[in-house]
Order: C-alpha cells, then sequence, then structure tokens
C-alpha cells in the first residue's frame, strides 16, 4: 500500500512537468464548459414550461369551487374536475332551478381551468412569451464572459494561469449545482451567468497556459486543436446527453454527472498544477484598441461573430418551434442538434488542415455561404428527420468558418502588428461570445414578434451578405517593413 502511494506522488511530481497533462486539463475543462453550455439547450425551454403550467394547475387545485345557491336550498351545484362538468342535486320539483344553475356554473369553470402541459402545445402564448425568456437566459452567459474577458486577461499576466484556471473549475461546479437544484427562472437565470465568469477564467488560462508551455509554432496549433476538441466534443455530447437524461431520469441528473466530473477535473488541477502559487509573467500584450481598428481583424472576427451567431440564435428558438410545430417529445429537443455537433468536430479537423491548401479566405467564405442557406432551409422541415440536412450544414459549415479564422487572426498580427497572440485571440473570443450574446437575446424577441421562420431569414441573409467580405483576407497587405508573401493567396 504504502508503496503504491509513493509511485503516485512520483508520477504526480513527474506529472507537473508533463506538458501533455497540461493538454488533457485544458482540454476536460473546455469539454466541461461546452456540455454545461449545451446541456440546456433541450431542457430549459420544456423545463420553464411545464413549471409554468404546473403553477396554474396548483393555483387551480388550491382554489375550491364555489357553490352556487339560490333562494331555494334544495339545489346544489358540484363540479367535477375529471371531466370538467357540472352535476346538479336536490329536489327535482321545480324544473326551471337546474336548467338556469347548469349553464352558469359551468361557463364559470370552463374559464378557470387550465389544460395540462403537453407535448403537443400549439397556438400557446406561453410558449411564444418563453422564447425571450429563453433567449435572455442563454444570452446571459456569454454576455457575462464578454465583460469578465478583458480582466481575466491582464490577471493572468500578474498572478499566472494556474489560479485563474482552478477559479474557472470552482465557478463552473457552484454554477452546476445551482443548475440541477434551480426550480426558478430567476436561479436559472444566475446559474447561467455564473457560468460566465468560470467560462471567461478556464478558456482566457487555458489558451494562455498551453501558448506558455508550447513555444515551438507548430506544437502550439497542434496542443490548442487537441485542447479545442474538447470544446466542439462538448457540443456534440451536450444537447443529445441533456435531453436523453431529462426525459429518462430527470432535470438535476445530467447536471449531477457534470459535476461529478468537473470534481475529477479540479482534483487533477490540485494536484498537478498547485494552483495556490502565483507565476507572474513578464510579457505585455498587444493593445485592444490598436488591433480593433484594423479592418482586417474587424472582418475575420465579424465572420467569427455572425457565424455563431447563427446556431446561437437557432439553439433557443428550435426547441420552442419543434414544441409547437412538431409535438416533439423531450428527448428529440437535444438530438435535433445532433447533426450539427457531429458535423462541426468533422469540419474544424478536416479544415484545419484542407483550409490552408485552398486558402483559408475561400473556406471563410464558403463557410458563411453554407451557414446562410442551411439557416434559411430550417424551417421548410416538417419533421424532426427534416431538420438532420440543415443542421448538419450549419456546424459543418461553422467548423469551415472557426478552424479558418483562427490561423488567420494569428497570421494578421504576424503581418501587420507585433506577434504577440492574446490580445488579438481576446478579441476572437470576444466575437465568437458576441454572437451568442446577441443571438439569443435578439433571436428570441424576433421569433416571438414575427416568428421563427422570418428569424432564420434574417439571420441566413445577413450570412450571406457578409461572406464576400473574406475576400478581402486574401491577401491583406503588410505595414511598414513586414512585406511577407501571404501564403492564403
Amino acid at each position: 500500500m504504502a508503496w503504491g502511494e509513493l509511485s503516485l506522488l512520483r508520477w504526480l511530481r513527474e506529472s507537473r512537468q508533463s506538458r501533455k497533462l497540461v493538454v488533457l486539463i485544458v482540454y476536460i475543462a473546455l469539454l466541461l464548459d461546452n456540455m454545461l453550455l449545451t446541456v440546456v439547450v433541450p431542457i430549459i425551454p420544456s423545463y420553464l414550461y411545464s413549471i409554468k403550467h404546473e403553477k396554474n394547475a396548483s393555483e387551480i387545485q388550491t382554489t375550491k369551487p364555489s357553490v352556487v345557491s339560490t333562494t331555494m336550498d334544495n339545489f346544489q351545484s358540484i363540479f367535477s374536475y375529471y371531466d370538467n362538468s357540472t352535476i346538479v342535486t336536490g329536489n327535482e320539483s321545480d324544473k326551471t332551478q337546474p336548467r338556469e344553475l347548469h349553464p352558469t356554473q359551468t361557463e364559470q369553470m370552463t374559464v378557470n381551468v387550465t389544460p395540462s402541459p403537453s407535448d403537443c402545445p400549439k397556438e400557446d402564448k406561453d410558449l411564444l412569451n418563453e422564447n425571450v425568456q429563453v433567449g435572455l437566459l442563454f444570452a446571459s452567459k456569454a454576455t457575462v464572459q464578454l465583460i469578465t474577458n478583458p480582466f481575466i486577461g491582464p490577471l493572468t499576466n500578474r498572478i499566472g494561469y494556474q489560479i485563474p484556471l482552478f477559479a474557472g473549475f470552482c465557478i463552473m461546479f457552484v454554477s452546476t449545482i445551482m443548475f440541477a437544484f434551480s426550480g426558478s427562472y430567476t436561479l436559472l437565470f444566475i446559474a447561467r451567468s455564473l457560468q460566465g465568469v468560470g467560462s471567461s477564467c478556464s478558456s482566457v488560462a487555458g489558451m494562455g497556459m498551453l501558448a506558455s508551455v508550447y513555444t515551438d509554432d507548430e506544437e502550439r496549433g497542434n496542443a490548442m486543436g487537441i485542447a479545442l476538441g474538447g470544446l466542439a466534443m462538448g457540443v456534440l455530447v451536450g444537447p443529445p446527453f441533456g435531453s436523453v437524461m431529462y426525459e429518462f431520469v430527470g432535470k438535476s441528473s445530467p447536471f449531477l454527472v457534470l459535476a461529478v466530473l468537473a470534481l475529477l477535473d479540479g482534483a487533477v488541477q490540485l494536484f498537478v498544477l498547485q494552483p495556490s502559487r502565483a507565476q507572474a509573467e513578464s510579457q505585455k500584450g498587444t493593445p485592444l484598441l490598436t488591433l480593433l481598428k484594423d479592418p482586417y481583424i474587424i472582418i475575420a472576427a465579424g465572420s467569427i461573430c455572425f457565424a455563431n451567431m447563427a446556431v446561437a440564435m437557432l439553439e433557443p428558438a428550435l426547441p420552442i418551434w419543434m414544441m409547437e410545430t412538431m409535438c416533439s417529445k423531450k428527448w428529440q429537443l437535444g438530438v435535433a442538434f445532433l447533426p450539427a455537433s457531429i458535423s462541426y468536430l468533422i469540419g474544424t479537423n478536416l479544415f484545419g488542415i484542407v483550409a490552408h491548401k485552398m486558402g483559408r479566405w475561400l473556406c471563410a467564405l464558403l463557410g458563411m455561404l453554407i451557414v446562410g442557406i442551411s439557416i434559411l432551409c430550417v424551417p421548410f422541415a416538417k419533421n424532426i428527420y427534416g431538420l438532420i440536412a440543415p443542421n448538419f450544414g450549419v456546424g459543418f459549415a461553422i467548423g469551415m468558418v472557426d478552424s479558418s479564422m483562427m490561423p488567420i487572426m494569428g497570421y494578421l498580427v504576424d503581418l501587420r502588428h507585433v506577434s504577440v497572440y492574446g490580445s488579438v485571440y481576446a478579441i476572437a473570443d470576444a466575437a465568437l461570445c458576441m454572437g451568442f450574446a446577441i443571438g439569443p437575446s435578439a433571436g428570441g424577441a424576433i421569433a416571438k414578434a414575427i416568428g421563427f421562420p422570418w428569424l432564420m431569414t434574417i439571420i441566413g441573409i445577413v450570412d450571406i451578405l457578409f461572406a464576400p467580405l473574406c475576400f478581402f483576407l486574401r491577401s491583406p497587405p503588410a505595414k511598414e517593413e513586414k512585406m511577407t508573401t501571404s501564403p492564403y493567396k
């Protein structure tokens, strides 16, 4: 037993010097973050709808039906909750009294009774109003992350990456537990917003740590590609995992599983990274304002923002639209996103290699066009099978855009600015967050106002119109003495 503990301690000591274990830690952190990000997509719309109607039903059950009496005490009206009918009992000597009492009482109770929630709530005003609530809830995480990012970046320069990364785990764990046991919209909103703080810590510190331990550019790219695979895998697994667990086990079950996985990741961080020690960074990043004035960086960031905004609008609105038009069951609300998740995983891995050969600007341009066309096709689906092709196209095309724009952001800094990558990738992360902040909040309001099909039409046209701007990234000019030939011709 003692020999086993000694071997474990020796392994942990050696692991602290292992760069591969750092990649694993960041991979798991991004996996859990994005599983929590997407696992709520099929759960929240259905759950909010059910608790709304359960509240209405409980209010009706606690209110006893009034007994209608007349000047004569020999008649009594009894309301049946079983079949929503009214029974008149008593002396039938006066035949006019029952006929007067029966329609009066039935009309009163018909107004008060609310039907129980079903899998097919067509033309339900509560469901339409839910578009805005769900959209704001989903957008809160990205909004908070967008606000937090500028503070986390300088913080890592002062105290290192270990403490913020571990803090991100702690915040993520608390957020997951809140999701599991929250029974109201307010608590769910707080949990989602809290996740934004944890995500900011995990993503900024995780990527910064990888960049610091992998100094070679090729090795750094491979390591970040592996770590970002955790992001893609979280997006892939989250919706179907959440919907199946919610349908067959319960609302809290997927969050409790994620909480256990988060504890394991936290234990590895605690023993391997030793986050109690602060390690300040000596280098300073390029000012954000300087990079934000570069039109080519803005085009690249805009591509990331608008491409991801399409799926961000789809996430809160599609389950509600499916409930209303397809009578979809709970497990189907998450499985509908499975084609997009699988194709995103394929797209990011495939075009990480292919895009360099065909031209990253062309890959991004085609990706934006495919996103727009696929989104336009979504409202034509009549059942869950009709969503397979459009959702596959959306995920695949966003994978094309993300895998092309991330390297271009780094190349633009090499070509036109100082080769310090922290600030430009902060802009890339901010563009992603902006897409996921504006998308659900604006999308929910638009879906409520003019309908889901028009929402898809608007964002589809925006992506198609933005696509030609990617042509300017074909051969961006160098600044000053940097006249390196562009490899993206």
